[in-house]
């Protein structure tokens, strides 16, 4: 399954996996993409809205994990 912005790329393996680390790394590649902000949003939201496997799946879901 492609993510919806597959243009976009995060590096996670490797890194720390801290949670809100990795929000912050998503977020931050998705600013520099210039996403609109209502769509960064809706991907915290989701990412936020379960345990640490759906933060995962949502990263996938979303943008291209390295």
């Amino acid at each position: 399954m492609e993510p919806r912005y597959p243009n976009v790329s995060v590096k996670l393996v490797g890194e720390d996996g801290n949670a809100l680390l990795i929000l912050g790394r998503c977020m931050k590649v998705m600013q520099r993409a210039k996403l609109p902000p209502e769509e960064i949003d809706a991907f915290l939201n989701e990412a936020k809205s379960g345990d640490y496997d759906n933060l995962l799946q949502t990263c996938m879901k979303w943008v291209n994990v390295l």
